[in-house]
């Protein structure tokens, strides 16, 4: 247990973050199944919409600390090829 009471408002604000940090990643996850579901679905038009959707959330997410910098780029990558390539087909 925290003996200081920086330790004490450091747990208490950490756990304030945490809640926040769930909320944003979760935002994340659901607006990431959104285009998962729309490409799986054959829907080219709806699978954009969403992916125009989910960009600004990753990148927020990076900025935000959730997740790093590359990772959000690789992901967004990898979402657009599949629509690419969906298109393609």
């Amino acid at each position: 247990m925290a003996n200081h009471a920086s330790a004490k408002v450091r747990i208490r604000r950490n756990a304030r973050r945490a809640v926040i940090n769930g909320a944003r990643k979760s935002r994340v996850r659901t607006f990431t199944k959104k285009v998962e579901i729309a490409i799986a679905s054959g829907d080219a038009s709806a699978a954009e919409a969403a992916l125009k959707a989910v960009r600004p959330e990753m990148q927020r997410g990076a900025a935000k600390g959730i997740m790093k910098k590359k990772t959000a780029s690789r992901k967004i990558s990898r979402l657009s090829a599949r629509i690419k390539a969906m298109k393609a087909a």
